[in-house]
């Protein structure tokens, strides 16, 4: 039977893009089996006018508000108008920023999406993600050893949006399908910079993604091959050969989440190194 949920309203405030106070709140969130947050993103808040258009939102909307607010005034208001509503509120960043204060000995700069300014961190994620949007699904293959990672694994192992989270981190990152029977490039063969991952997953987890694929396709697409639970065991046991023939590491995405696989791989690159 399933378990009915109590939802509740969570308010993100931010003077930049909001990401961080995502991350927090759904992490947070996930600790309460049973509720389920009602998300209410407010990025570039940066004015008094835009935060008291906040504020009255959320009052029409109870519930709890967390914020990462640089500006002192403004976070002021924040704190003394949920007291007044009777909310919880929290300020993510400004416990932190006091710990490196005292640990650093130095006041922080204040400075609004310090985090996103656009520097060489910043121009290398845009290299990783042109990069790999040029090689993804095999593209390419003849200059396969200018990549940080090269990610193969048969169709529906998340392949893509696992480099594409990758290279949002700066890491240069390909992807090649497996095909039984068919070889593999053999640039990705002789190149020597890259670190080469397999994803892999059970039989029944590849089938039924595969099959809402099916579900999705246009008229006339024939897809009993493709989900044939005996040949996705070939296909498989023909993956984690390719590996094993060429000592590559393979993980299994059965159930892990894009963050959980990119943890994954992200943790075998210093035994690379």
């Amino acid at each position: 039977m399933e378990q009915v949920k109590n939802y509740f309203h969570l308010h993100l405030i931010s003077d930049s893009t909001g990401e961080t106070l995502m991350a927090a709140g759904r992490a947070a969130a996930a600790q309460f089996q049973g509720a389920q947050a009602l998300e209410h993103v407010y990025p570039l808040i940066r004015t008094r006018k835009q935060l008291f258009a906040v504020l009255d939102a959320i009052d029409g909307a109870p519930g709890i508000v967390l914020y990462t607010i640089v500006d002192s005034e403004l976070a002021a208001i924040i704190e003394l108008k949920c007291r007044d509503m009777g909310l919880p509120s929290v300020s993510v960043l400004e416990p932190v920023i006091n710990v490196f204060q005292s640990y650093l000995g130095a006041p922080s700069r204040r400075r609004v999406g310090a985090q996103h300014a656009m520097g060489e961190d910043y121009f290398k994620r845009i290299d990783a993600l042109n990069f790999t949007l040029d090689h993804d699904d095999g593209q390419l293959p003849a200059d396969f050893d200018e990549a940080d990672l090269v990610i193969i694994g048969i169709s529906r192992t998340s392949k893509t949006p696992t480099s594409i989270y990758l290279a949002n981190r700066g890491i240069k990152t390909a992807n090649i399908p497996i095909v039984h029977g068919v070889p593999l490039p053999e640039g990705l063969i002789t190149a020597k910079k890259p670190l080469v991952v397999g994803l892999i997953a059970s039989v029944d987890r590849i089938a039924q993604v595969r099959q809402n694929r099916v579900l999705g396709s246009t008229a006339g697409y024939q897809g009993e091959h493709y989900t044939d639970r005996s040949l996705i065991s070939e296909e498989l046991k023909y993956a984690r050969s390719l590996c094993e023939r060429h000592n590559w590491p393979a993980i299994d995405v059965t159930r892990r989440s894009i963050e959980e696989t990119a943890a994954a791989i992200l943790a075998l690159r210093p035994k690379w190194r």
